[in-house]
């Protein structure tokens, strides 16, 4: 201890002052810590609660689906006869004499046998079934390939983005004579037309031997 004039100064030994630099070293990086944890966790609470649900208490993922069976088709999920947006790429269907109006066809109410849902057509569409029937569309191939041979022919285009997919009654299953090039726009099949009334495969129509017009 030294006594000056007037003041008294404490002064420590080397060995205290040693001992003092690495606790201050200490309680400083504590104290970034607990800040950096503060962040954390306020970042943490304003993410949304999805976003914070920890992998312990998510819950079970979904079964995978099963295969695809040959032959089988993954309808697109809609209802209805589906609408063409006004921002669509794809020109709409045009105005033609020729064909099956679309609204014929989607114009289907529903009925259930032995808890399944089926189509109950109208006498306007059963009078159709085995007949020579000619409907414009939009091409949904159903396997990968520059041609094809059995595809989807849509009242909507199903790769437009501004569009929304319809239901089974919006689309119909075409098999060709021959194989025909895929094409964006919308085209025109004539063929043997099929009304479903129980299809394994959730299809209201289909068209055998069917062949592109003009």
């Amino acid at each position: 201890m030294e006594f000056g004039t007037g003041n008294l100064a404490m002064t420590r030994p080397r060995s205290d002052m040693a001992l003092v630099r690495p606790q201050a070293r200490r309680s400083q990086r504590l104290l970034g810590l607990g800040l950096s944890l503060a962040l954390c966790l306020s970042a943490w609470s304003s993410l949304p609660a999805r976003a914070q649900t920890t992998r312990s208490a998510a819950a079970p993922a979904a079964a995978p689906a099963a295969p695809m069976l040959p032959g089988s088709i993954d309808l697109p999920a809609g209802k209805g006869a589906g609408v063409h947006g006004a921002n669509s790429p794809f020109a709409p269907l045009a105005e033609r004499a020729d064909v099956v109006p679309w609204p014929v066809l989607t114009d289907v109410k529903t009925k259930v046998v032995n808890k399944r849902v089926l189509p109950a057509f109208n006498a306007s569409q059963l009078s159709m079934h085995q007949k020579t029937q000619r409907i414009q569309g939009f091409m949904m191939p159903i396997e990968p390939g520059e041609k094809h041979k059995r595809f989807l022919l849509s009242s909507v285009p199903l790769s437009c983005g501004f569009c929304l997919p319809g239901g089974p009654e919006s689309m119909i299953e075409v098999r060709t004579k021959t194989p025909i090039k895929y094409s964006q726009e919308a085209v025109v099949m004539e063929g043997r037309f099929l009304v479903l009334l129980d299809d394994e495969f959730g299809l209201y129509y289909r068209m055998t031997d069917a062949a592109p017009v003009k």
